[in-house]
């Protein structure tokens, strides 16, 4: 039976981290999209990357694949997408998903989250959005 960090060494073996400052510098290149992957509710909780989007874990299968109902013209734009998420596992994880895709110029942030927000670079808070009645 496999583990779960034995899949996130794997996959770190195969991507390519970025580190905070990268990151940083990447927010400001108009070919780069910083992709939050985390749980909408870690949004709301914590807050994300100033201009990030949000494209939850789970869903980003459908909306690379442009075959997909639930395709995402961002992920057909030939743009470097560089994800994060908590911890930097999940985004690893998602990294080496994306290239399986066929998104070949991806990366994800080390430290996740957490280094971003530890280290004081800048967050953008999260509104709840309220159910449509």
């Amino acid at each position: 039976m496999g583990r779960a960090m034995d899949l996130v060494h794997a996959a770190e073996r195969e991507i390519v981290t970025l580190s905070l400052k990268e990151t940083h510098e990447a927010m400001e290149d108009e070919n780069t999209v910083i992709v939050d992957i985390r749980d909408v509710r870690e949004l709301w909780r914590e807050g994300k990357i100033p201009g990030a989007i949000h494209s939850p874990r789970g869903m980003n299968e459908f909306w690379i694949d442009p075959e997909s109902p639930y395709h995402k013209p961002i992920y057909a734009s030939g743009k470097r997408f560089v994800l994060y998420c908590g911890g930097a596992w999940r985004s690893a994880l998602e990294a080496k998903m994306f290239q399986e895709m066929g998104i070949k110029n991806v990366a994800h942030m080390a430290g996740g989250f957490t280094a971003w927000k530890e280290a004081g670079m800048p967050t953008e808070a999260v509104d709840q959005k309220q159910p449509k009645r």
